[in-house]
């Protein structure tokens, strides 16, 4: 991923409603939901709705699709591990991911608890 479309996810999401929406849409998965749905759960008017969709879509985090007459938008997964690993790669500049870092930590403490123990 690139700077600009790390910028441009990052400032999407800094927003309550869309980090809202996001959060619902990676939660119920590829199949996402429709509009009505979303605004149903979220307690947002269809018109301000639309608005932070189209935010989210220009982001690139989420994908709509036409079903019938309904408008469907789920969470577009790839552009979230992206984001992820752009956000997290050369972690504490060790030139490794955080997941590496974190986990190797998490192991060295977990080691030192079951010793002191």
């Amino acid at each position: 991923m690139e700077q600009a479309q790390a910028l441009a996810a990052l400032g999407a999401l800094a927003q309550e409603t869309r980090l809202q929406l996001y959060r619902l849409l990676v939660t119920v998965g590829p199949d996402g939901l429709s509009a009505g749905n979303i605004a149903e759960r979220l307690g947002v008017i269809p018109s301000s709705l639309s608005f932070h969709l189209t935010n989210l879509v220009h982001a690139g985090l989420i994908t709509q699709r036409r079903v019938g007459r309904l408008m469907v938008y789920a969470a577009e997964y790839g552009t979230m591990n992206a984001l992820l690993a752009y956000l997290t790669e050369n972690c504490c500049g060790q030139g490794v991911s955080c997941t590496q870092v974190f986990n190797s930590a998490a192991a060295g403490s977990s080691a030192a608890k079951t010793t002191a123990a």
